[in-house]
């Protein structure tokens, strides 16, 4: 195989994420599971400035879209809630590979949970009887008594309890009631399960890099260990392992000083991106928990773009916004907005639109950059859209409706 160039891999990651050209039929519920399944991991996020996180990731994909039917598909038992890269939901499919965690406590007890479980043992015990007697809960199902205000992880002795039950394992999340988890009994979300069924930890290794690869097209080594949050250590041994197995491959790719890793099921992709025919990204807007841009360095070393979510930054001190969207636009990360959809009034407010460096404001961009921004705001059920403020003049209005 020819030498790949950095437009081929940017353009085979797109690919490999979804986020290629526009699909030529509406997305079905079917089209959201698949999706999940491409990328492996949908990360959560509960911050509704426009849509949650994990809507937006697959509005990003799959275009217009019901909502309701990444709740159903979770309610059905098609998806489950565990932590992966972070939060996430995750296929059915893959729930053997996390009880493996979840047995060899590689996840909740790192998290100091372990300590605090045996604490309050006590309550955690009594909780679980509860459960079982009464049924599914939520955290809101009980009632703070110590005076206490509740907030980021200032939680109420049961919140704690179910979140440590939820990561040992005990409970999963059945569904969810206006976005709040509702815990229950392993056993009763998912009867019949055996834990003989469950993989070694070196076999859940393997699949999480041989997963990561595909997901990421073309990757390098340094990128790998951080879509399943593997220790840097265990993700280059097992990468160096499946090469000689003959289970992923490498490629050259111009620029790089080492080899790019892809997965063998995508030669054929990899053979045509060499050859020219590279896939081309939808213009669409990106979460900031997008797995396109979640992962800082790779955004930086394959995209040139230094992007920082600055929800926790004080607001004298943000550069660019709140909560600012990546703009994916054939295959660039060319820029980055910061909205608000203001629902009650139909209204789809971009606060400012920032544009990256030497990007050319062409009518086609400007076109293609204000079809997403109203098909978003479409979606979103705030069809006006508004445009305060652009690096570039005249910008703002253009893309205002």
């Amino acid at each position: 195989m020819n030498t790949l160039s950095q437009d081929a891999v940017r353009g085979l990651m797109i690919a490999a994420q979804g986020l290629q050209h526009a699909a030529s039929s509406p997305a079905t519920k079917s089209d959201v599971r698949q999706i999940i399944r491409q990328m492996h991991v949908l990360q959560i996020d509960t911050i509704h400035i426009v849509a949650r996180s994990p809507y937006l990731v697959l509005w990003s994909r799959l275009g217009e879209y019901h909502q309701h039917w990444l709740d159903e598909l979770l309610a059905e038992g098609a998806l489950f809630e565990y932590w992966s890269h972070a939060a996430c939901f995750l296929p059915i499919e893959d729930y053997p590979l996390y009880r493996r965690l979840m047995l060899d406590k590689h996840t909740w007890h790192e998290n100091g949970w372990r300590k605090w479980m045996d604490d309050h043992a006590g309550m955690v015990e009594g909780l679980l009887a509860h459960i079982r007697e009464n049924g599914a809960v939520r955290s809101a199902d009980f009632e703070r008594t110590d005076g206490e205000q509740s907030g980021w992880w200032n939680w109420k002795d049961e919140k704690t309890a179910l979140e440590g039950l939820w990561q040992r394992g005990d409970l999963m999340v059945a569904r969810r009631q206006h976005f709040q988890r509702v815990y229950d009994l392993r056993e009763r979300v998912l009867p019949g399960w055996d834990d003989a069924r469950t993989p070694s930890l070196e076999a859940v290794h393997e699949i999480f890099v041989l997963s990561s690869v595909k997901a990421l097209g073309v990757t390098k080594a340094a990128w790998v260990a951080d879509y399943f949050r593997l220790s840097k250590k265990t993700a280059q041994a097992v990468l160096e392992r499946l090469v000689k197995q003959g289970q992923l491959h490498t490629v050259q790719v111009e620029g790089w000083d080492a080899p790019g890793y892809f997965h063998p099921d995508q030669r054929a992709a990899l053979e045509a991106a060499a050859d020219g025919q590279i896939p081309l990204s939808r213009t669409t807007l990106l979460s900031p928990f997008d797995p396109l841009v979640w992962d800082r360095a790779r955004a930086l070393d394959l995209f040139g773009f230094d992007y920082k979510i600055e929800v926790y930054t004080p607001a004298p001190k943000r550069k660019y916004g709140y909560f600012t969207l990546p703009i994916l636009y054939r295959n660039r990360l060319i820029g980055r907005l910061d909205p608000k959809a203001h629902r009650k009034e139909g209204l789809f407010e971009v606060k400012a639109l920032h544009l990256e460096p030497g990007v050319k404001v062409d009518d086609a961009l400007v076109a293609a950059l204000k079809d997403a921004l109203r098909a978003c705001a479409t979606w979103h059920k705030t069809p006006q859209v508004i445009v305060r403020q652009a690096a570039v003049p005249g910008l703002a209005e253009r893309l205002s409706d």
